[in-house]
């Protein structure tokens, strides 16, 4: 298993939003994460990219306790192992597509020649090669993202994590965007856990985990 996260809970103050939550998740697998909102789903995907920290619980991402990190190792690790693609882009405005494809490669200290034409080679794949000059300003939504999905996957991680990442793109965009997921799958291996609300998204995934009131049942 590439992922185990062991009967995670998750409180704020004294709202429980995780109720004990266990996932495993197999290399080369695409697996959504379905529910209402306040599920507990964006809180879980939080917890399994270590952006946030369980009260309870466990995270093993290869073997690996990440919690029993420091945060020095920890940042280290999220940055080799973990790709963020998130519903809103976040990618800089004053930085290139490229630029902000390799950012994660820059911080990770990789060889600055191999960083670009390794985003160069992401962007292709991802049909955006053309834009790599441009500003995210001067990109639609449907580019922007192909972007923040190249800059995910720019340090090879273990995992490919996205929020809601068709939420804010329109239908043909949508559909677009999730049939790139399945061909990097096929064509890197990549592991996807995705939160979504999108249907179609969630009935072509291998498997879908369906969450209510911070479990999953």
């Amino acid at each position: 298993m590439i992922l185990q996260a062991n009967n995670i809970f998750k409180s704020y103050g004294k709202l429980e939003i995780l109720k004990g939550v266990s996932v495993t998740v197999k290399k080369g697998e695409i697996v959504s994460i379905v529910g209402a909102s306040g599920a507990g789903k964006s809180t879980l995907l939080h917890i399994i990219g270590t952006l946030d920290k369980p009260d309870r619980g466990t995270i093993l991402i290869e073997g690996q306790d990440v919690f029993s990190l420091n945060e020095k190792q920890l940042s280290e690790f999220r940055n080799k192992h973990i790709g963020f693609v998130f519903q809103f882009h976040h990618l800089l405005p004053e930085f290139t597509a490229l630029e902000n494809v390799c950012i994660p490669g820059y911080i990770a200290g990789q060889d600055r020649q191999a960083v670009e034409a390794r985003g160069m080679e992401l962007l292709d794949i991802l049909g955006v090669k053309h834009r790599a000059g441009h500003k995210p300003s001067a990109m639609s939504g449907g580019e922007q993202q192909r972007v923040s999905v190249a800059r995910a996957l720019i340090n090879n991680p273990t995992l490919v994590l996205a929020d809601e990442p068709s939420g804010n793109l329109d239908s043909e965009n949508a559909t677009a965007l999730h049939q790139l997921f399945f061909d990097l799958r096929d064509k890197m291996q990549q592991t996807f856990i995705i939160v979504t609300h999108n249907e179609d998204l969630a009935r072509i995934s291998d498997r879908t985990i369906h969450m209510r009131d911070g479990l999953i049942y």
